[in-house]
């Protein structure tokens, strides 16, 4: 076990693309945790899926070694989180780990929103900031206004902000130095009975689920027989080690240590993020704080393409859901899909992840319905309904009021971008709140807006109108009366439950309209008539037509007389008169999503 006084909890927060996974690479570099052969850009992010697109999904856990100037060697616990919002969970599970946080922050582009928000988490987390300017070898860095806004921001001096370039390894070292000296070691006891807290797990196929611990008090050793607080659960520690790429056996993990825990741990859902390892021997006396219960924001429907892989697709989720604790899911089932499950996600972003998560890493087809949020809906009889899908909704002759969740939201920009997310933010019934210089040139904006007008294309719009330029954060708020309705599609005159979505009754029409228009071009012409139908109630907003495909039954003839065209031009037309009464409209997955892309007039 390593004394206490010599190591060293931290973890990397910043905004999106700042460059945390890149000064990952280079503390890794500089204090020998990989040799060369091993090395590559973003060492930590081993999903193909982090690779493509340059993001930080999952958070990462490195132990390293490092010979301060002191003489000394310390154990630095390094914990890489994700960027972007829809990943804040992660972050905060990482910061419930550590003592400090390096706070990193790109010297081209300065303070962004999720910078502010990581920063705040991390405050309330009582960790000891560390601020490092990145990117400095860029032409365009402006290292006296991103200090400034620093200083302004965490009330910093010039000597206590870091200046390095992750690309070149320029400041790196100055980096792991006032790691060592400003970050306090932990302050648990190694004699008392043993609590740590489990911060992350993943599942082994061979091993069952395998946690990642901070231990807080006591020790955790091999052969320990432990119990999970949170469900009882009492297991044999079968391997305890540090984490490097890959997992190191050790013999003990100390107070203050960061590590592994296998332990046979075959049931998924006994090993939750935010539980207590505890001694089964020697109970502690009462477990650890643990996490907030997560929130999900945005909902959706998630089903097997095909209806005989659904135990595969439940046994997939169950799996994800142990390596993704923000990933909410029930059973559910629809007349147009059958079985499947309503999963909630943080965000679009997250919803896409494991969307793809499921289709790469457990080889899974399967369909995503139109996003939803959770509404408040208080009966005639004064009872409370939650509602995530239109499917659930009620009778409207007893709704009261329909309530939706409204979001604080904060805009981060260049101060010459106020018009356009001013409009833009108008559009989607925003509540105009501050206005606050956080430099000449940049400025935060703050708006209260509905969750449902942000979970769809509010992003792209924010980007596009930007240049880019412009960040995006956001918390709930509440839940304010609103005037929703449900917008119904049928095709050929049945409902499809899968393509309802609630909408504010302002835009009820325009929304029937242009959902009609975009599902005319996705689905496929069939060998009879469709009709698209936008629907709320009774009553029809709008209409759309597919023309049905036409068999030339007339090919065969050459010549003759013209009642024996006529004669197959009749049998083709009662056949078809047949297959419309019977036939099933073939719905490609873009139409789910369609609403995703819709731009209503």
């Amino acid at each position: 076990m390593t004394d206490q006084r010599y190591i060293r909890n931290f973890s990397i927060i910043a905004h999106i693309d700042h460059g945390k996974s890149t000064l990952a690479d280079r503390l890794l570099e500089r204090t020998g945790t990989l040799s060369a052969s091993e090395m590559h850009d973003q060492v930590l992010d081993t999903m193909d899926l982090e690779r493509e697109r340059g993001i930080t999904i999952k958070m990462h856990a490195i132990r390293m070694k490092y010979t301060a100037k002191d003489g000394n060697t310390y154990i630095l616990n390094l914990i890489d989180t994700p960027g972007h919002v829809d990943f804040s969970y992660e972050v905060s599970r990482s910061l419930a780990a550590c003592e400090g946080a390096l706070l990193v922050v790109d010297a081209a582009q300065g303070v962004e929103a999720q910078t502010v928000s990581n920063l705040y988490q991390a405050v309330a987390a009582d960790l000891e900031i560390i601020p490092v300017v990145n990117k400095i070898d860029l032409p365009s860095a402006q290292i006296p206004m991103v200090r400034q806004e620093i200083k302004d921001l965490l009330g910093s001096t010039d000597e206590e902000i870091m200046l390095c370039s992750a690309k070149t390894g320029e400041g790196v070292e100055d980096i792991l130095e006032a790691i060592v000296k400003r970050i306090p070691p932990p302050s648990g006891n190694p004699n008392e009975p043993l609590r740590a807290l489990i911060f992350d797990s993943a599942y082994d196929p061979y091993r069952g689920a395998v946690v990642n611990v901070r231990v807080v008090d006591g020790a955790l050793r091999p052969g320990q027989r432990i119990r999970l607080a949170a469900t009882g659960a009492v297991h044999e520690a079968d391997e305890v080690g540090y984490l490097r790429l890959g997992r190191v056996p050790a013999d003990s993990l100390g107070a203050g240590e960061v590590g592994y825990l296998c332990g046979a741990i075959k049931t998924i859902s006994e090993a939750r993020v935010g539980d207590t390892v505890m001694d089964n021997n020697h109970l502690a006396t009462a477990p650890l704080k643990g996490y907030q219960d997560v929130k999900p924001m945005v909902f959706a429907g998630i089903y097997p393409v095909d209806a005989d892989t659904y135990e595969d697709l439940r046994d997939a989720v169950a799996r994800l859901k142990l390596n993704d604790a923000s990933l909410v899911y029930e059973p559910e089932s629809s007349t147009a899909l059958g079985f499947g499950f309503r999963c909630g996600f943080l965000g679009l972003l997250h919803m896409e992840i494991v969307q793809e998560r499921l289709d790469r890493e457990f080889g899974l087809a399967i369909i995503t319905t139109v996003p939803n949020v959770r509404y408040r809906i208080v009966t005639t009889n004064e009872e409370t309904v939650w509602v995530d899908s239109p499917s659930k909704l009620p009778n409207p002759a007893f709704i009261d009021r329909f309530e939706e969740p409204y979001l604080h939201t904060q805009i981060v920009t260049p101060s010459e971008y106020i018009g356009p997310i001013m409009k833009l933010c108008m559009d989607r019934r925003g509540a105009y709140q501050t206005t606050e210089y956080l430099s000449p040139r940049t400025v935060d904006i703050r708006f209260d807006m509905p969750l449902s007008e942000i979970v769809f294309d509010f992003y792209d719009k924010l980007k596009s109108s930007t240049r880019g330029y412009a960040s995006f954060d956001y918390e709930f708020a509440e839940y304010r009366p609103s005037k929703l309705v449900k917008l119904d599609i049928l095709l050929n005159g049945d409902p499809v439950d899968a393509l309802s979505v609630i909408v504010h009754q302002e835009k009820a029409y325009d929304w029937g309209r242009s959902f009609c228009s975009k599902l005319k071009q996705l689905i496929p012409r069939q060998l009879f008539e469709v009709i698209i139908q936008g629907a709320i109630g009774s009553r029809v907003i709008s209409r759309e037509v597919i023309r049905p495909l036409r068999k030339d039954v007339t090919a065969k003839c050459y010549g003759g007389d013209i009642t024996r065209k006529r004669k197959l031009l009749d049998k083709q037309r009662e056949g078809k008169k047949r297959m419309k009464r019977v036939g099933s409209v073939e719905i490609p997955q873009e139409a789910f999503l369609a609403v995703l892309q819709m731009e209503p007039s």
